[in-house]
């Protein structure tokens, strides 16, 4: 059985091949070539080359329709077309900015802790929803909206953020965080 449906593949191959399909041949293709290249000639003031003679000597057309004088591309200096524009806008931003752990959170999710406040430089204790503490001084970036620690005193951080309105325009913001009393007995 295999050996008739193997004899049946073969026997219908070799009879497809012998049909004419209607295709274009090699022939056809060298005489539409030549037909060109004799149109080709005739437009531009030359006359074609015979069969066995060397044809003159042509600048080459490039696929935009001019002549190609000798071309060359130099990739010094240029960004790498094979690279994501996006990638490399999102790469230049983080280099710009690193953004600290305090900046992932708002104002209202850090807690102020304690507050040292009595000397040359005050500094203050903030912790995140985690629980994790940060200690914070005067021009320490804070809260997500480009925030920094502008005062510290006896129980109160002042934090100046910049917001930017639907106009585009940027407005500042004092907040100020307070060392939460403990009430009780």
């Amino acid at each position: 059985m295999r050996r008739a449906i193997a004899t049946f593949a073969v026997s219908a191959l070799l009879w497809g091949c012998g049909q004419n399909t209607g295709s274009v041949s090699v022939n056809d293709y060298e005489a539409a070539r030549q037909q060109a290249m004799a149109r080709l000639g005739k437009s531009k003031g030359t006359t074609p080359a015979k069969p066995g003679e060397a044809a003159p000597a042509q600048p080459t057309e490039n696929s935009f329709g001019g002549a190609d004088k000798g071309f060359s591309y130099v990739a010094a200096g240029k960004r790498d077309p094979f690279r994501s524009f996006i990638l490399e806008q999102q790469a230049s931003r983080n280099l710009a900015h690193d953004r600290g752990p305090l900046e992932q959170f708002e104002l209202a999710q850090l807690a102020l802790h304690a507050v040292v406040w009595d000397t040359p430089r005050p500094r203050a204790l903030v912790t995140d929803p985690s629980g994790r503490g940060y200690i914070v001084a005067e021009g320490t970036p804070i809260g997500k909206n480009e925030g920094r620690v502008t005062k510290i005193t006896d129980n109160l951080v002042v934090v100046r953020e910049t917001y930017v309105d639907y106009l585009g325009e940027r407005t500042e913001k004092d907040i100020e965080m307070r060392v939460r009393q403990s009430q009780g007995g």
